[in-house]
């Protein structure tokens, strides 16, 4: 059954990537799987170079007309190595084509189905992925499958790998060479992987010719993409419940509470934990929220302000702006320890500080001067932090496929929230790829690195609980994000996954018994 471009749709992807997940299918390459392709990690160079070799196939007049085959030829997407494999077998392909799969000439996409004349014959010439006949004077009409986008996206992902691959070995003619290639190949490619692999084009030609992306990015665009990145997804949702969960239980009898957010941003997480505070039974604690954050850190304030004295919160608001993190010193903060509970929240903050040695540390002794009940951490579950360019390269390429692939599957978010979504990735992905040194921000770790990070600061882990687990799934229900996601227990800490692979990890921590006995 021929197939055709458009009806290779999100929702197929998706459903096939299930299909892999039931099936057990654990030697699947992960990368493709997540976006649909059922393709063996060992048979990734050899399906490449088949389907190239079987593009030129099809795109020569002489093997055409030579070659007839039956009038359908069944393509079976779940298989591509066989499919391939069979297609050359019939067709008779040539052994001495190009075994280079990144070097071989595509045809131009406004060739395809272009129609030559000639004395003897008059033919169809199959040069595009789209045509799908041939016909002779003296032979019925033989029917050509359609070239699947599925094929583009095997070799897509095979160029994206084989130019960061140069750019490591620091080969950057074979990169120019290359990265034209993937942007190419990304232009044909529907659905969240021409998305993803664009962002990574540029970011590749970027670090190829060295045009870093801006160090100094505007704090205030970035919290308006963060806020569309906010209701296009349950990512960030899920953060603040799970932290406001963890700060809830924290402050319990409290009759004051001050919370330090390291990044409040646009206030999001907020509203509802004073809500949650004016329910209490007993009445509400008062309030104090210090936010660190950039010029409109003052309206934010005033905004809350209000709402806190709608909903009966008796409420103070400081805002602090400070270059970096850590130029924070405890006594900014005005701490009262003998009328307010102290609680430092922080939602994708902490990996920013690792672009300097020593700032996490002084980070971190700086939140354990204060004395917190509480610390709540958001981090991205990614180790975007090593050191060997192609290593991070892979982790961000199957992180970031798997975070566009849930922003497609989402067929209830506007357009507008969808496409700034994908641009505050994009942001992430060319911070990731492109940067270096100072300018590299994004260096997200893993949770089991930031365990240890944490633990050798003289912070014990806080386990979130059983509730914590149902709570967080019941909001990921309610909000709609899709089949798709998961909440993950681990360990104590809570994970938001999209299929199989985690994506955020929440966590709670609070000063060791040891440290806060030295500091006394």
């Amino acid at each position: 059954m021929k197939r055709s471009h458009q009806e290779t749709s999100v929702e197929e992807s998706h459903s096939m990537g299930k299909k892999l997940e039931d099936d057990n299918m654990d030697n699947m390459d992960e990368f493709l799987s997540v976006l649909g392709y059922k393709v063996r990690s060992s048979d990734m160079a050899d399906v490449a170079q088949k389907l190239e070799h079987l593009e030129m196939v099809l795109s020569n007049d002489d093997v055409l007309i030579s070659n007839a085959l039956n009038d359908t030829v069944h393509y079976n997407p779940s298989d591509l190595s066989n499919w391939a494999e069979t297609m050359l077998s019939e067709l008779n392909h040539y052994p001495d084509l190009d075994p280079n799969p990144m070097f071989n000439p595509t045809p131009d996409d406004d060739e395809c189905c272009s129609t030559t004349n000639s004395s003897s014959s008059k033919r169809t010439r199959r040069l595009g992925p789209w045509c799908d006949s041939v016909t002779t004077e003296s032979t019925r009409p033989v029917v050509i499958p359609a070239v699947d986008s599925q094929e583009t996206g095997v070799r897509l992902v095979q160029a994206l790998v084989a130019c960061a691959e140069a750019v490591q070995r620091e080969n950057l003619i074979l990169a120019d060479a290359l990265v034209k290639r993937v942007g190419s190949l990304a232009a044909t490619q529907a659905g969240a992987m021409g998305k993803v692999a664009a962002f990574f084009a540029e970011a590749l030609a970027r670090r190829i010719y060295r045009i870093h992306p801006p160090s100094v990015i505007d704090p205030s665009f970035e919290e308006i993409l963060q806020m569309h990145f906010y209701e296009s997804c349950p990512y960030l949702k899920f953060a603040h419940f799970t932290a406001n969960q963890a700060i809830l239980e924290a402050v319990a009898t409290a009759r004051g509470v001050h919370v330090i957010d390291l990044g409040i941003n646009q206030g999001m997480q907020w509203p509802a934990l004073m809500q949650a505070l004016a329910l209490r039974p007993g009445g509400s604690p008062t309030f104090r929220l210090t936010g660190v954050g950039g010029g409109g850190v003052g309206e934010l304030g005033w905004k809350l302000a209000q709402l806190a004295k709608a909903i009966g919160v008796e409420f103070e608001f400081r805002g602090l702006t400070v270059e970096r993190l850590t130029d924070l010193e405890p006594e900014m903060f005005e701490i009262r320890p003998e009328s307010e509970t102290v609680v430092v929240n922080s939602v994708f903050e902490l990996h920013r500080v690792l672009a300097r040695p020593g700032s996490i540390e002084k980070l971190l002794e700086t939140v354990k001067a204060v004395r917190p009940s509480i610390v709540t951490v958001v981090e991205q579950e990614a180790n975007h932090n090593g050191v060997v360019f192609l290593e991070r390269f892979n982790e961000a390429l199957h992180y970031y496929s798997s975070l566009f692939d849930s922003l497609e599957d989402g067929v209830l978010i506007p357009s507008r929230d969808r496409v700034m979504s994908e641009v505050y990735l994009g942001r992430q992905i060319l911070n990731v790829v492109a940067a270096e040194g100072d300018d590299r921000v994004e260096r997200h770790e893993t949770l089991e690195q930031w365990r240890k990070r944490l633990g050798s600061a003289g912070f014990d882990p806080v386990s979130l609980g059983s509730d914590a687990f149902k709570q967080a799934s019941l909001l990921l229900a309610l909000s709609g994000g899709g089949d798709g996601y998961r909440v993950e227990e681990n360990d104590g800490s809570l994970m938001l996954a999209w299929q199989t692979k985690p994506l955020i990890a929440a966590s709670a921590w609070r000063v060791s018994d040891v440290a806060a006995e030295w500091r006394r």
